[in-house]
């Protein structure tokens, strides 16, 4: 049986520094990020933006630098730290709010109403049981206006859970001074609920000499199915799917009356 309650805050405080390492080129990824968004935000006329789990920034400077006025929350010290620390050097720092808070505080965080909601980066899947996943979903829907946009983006699980790979390559960076590889290795566990365990592996060396480290996060299994059912229940409507590379991204919106 799993834990209750899946504290990540360790693993983003410790690869805080490092986050930019599961990306070909960061600055790709903004500009990207913000584009992508913003074809999703147009048509709901949104203005402010909640990015309940910003990690370092990626999202949140995206759109800010789209003149989106945004509130970025996470629960890591260490990863709102550096997404500091990136917005003063993207010079949005007026165009964005931090908070530390996780999902389930939001709402003592955060004033809403916000235009839209999103979560990116897989963060939903590290909320381990129903009932988590159900107040996490309807402290969103009461942050949103009337007419407002959900956005989930997360790996959807379903297709893994026949082979269940355990390896995952990452990326390889060649930096003048050393060379930088990235993986991940999977352990699964039958739970229930079914979960996977991310051991992130960095490795850095040139020559015949690298060092390694490994930092392990816990996820759930998740997938759009049961997603969809949860924000069905808590009000949400006009649920969609799509996918875009490894994360698939689902949109619903908060019903006018």
């Amino acid at each position: 049986m799993t834990n209750n309650f899946n504290d990540t805050s360790d693993f983003y405080d410790a690869v805080a520094d490092d986050y930019h390492l599961w990306f070909r080129d960061w600055d790709s990824e903004l500009e990207r990020e913000g584009l992508n968004l913003r074809r999703f935000l147009r048509p709901y006329n949104a203005t402010t933006v909640l990015d309940a789990s910003c990690g370092p920034g990626t999202q949140a400077i995206a759109l800010a630098r789209l003149g989106y006025t945004v509130t970025a929350a996470d629960p890591s010290p260490g990863i709102l730290a550096r997404a500091r620390q990136n917005t003063e050097q993207y010079g949005v720092s007026d165009k964005i709010t931090f908070v530390q808070s996780d999902f389930q505080n939001l709402h003592n965080a955060v004033t809403g109403p916000f235009d839209a909601i999103l979560t990116k980066g897989s963060a939903i899947p590290h909320l381990l049981q129903d009932h988590q996943i159900e107040e996490t979903l309807l402290i969103f829907y009461e942050l949103l206006r009337p007419g407002g946009l959900l956005l989930i983006g997360m790996r959807d699980f379903e297709p893994l859970l026949e082979d269940r790979p355990r390896f995952i390559p990452g990326r390889v960076h060649d930096d003048p001074n050393e060379q930088i590889i990235t993986f991940d290795l999977w352990d699964w566990d039958d739970g229930p609920p079914i979960t996977v365990t991310f051991n992130s592996f960095i490795v850095r060396g040139g020559g015949n000499t690298y060092r390694v480290t490994k930092h392990p996060v816990v996820f759930r299994a998740l997938t759009a199915e049961e997603v969809e059912v949860v924000m069905s229940e808590v009000g949400f409507e006009n649920f969609q799917a799509q996918r875009d590379r490894w994360e698939l991204l689902m949109t619903a919106t908060k019903p006018v009356n």
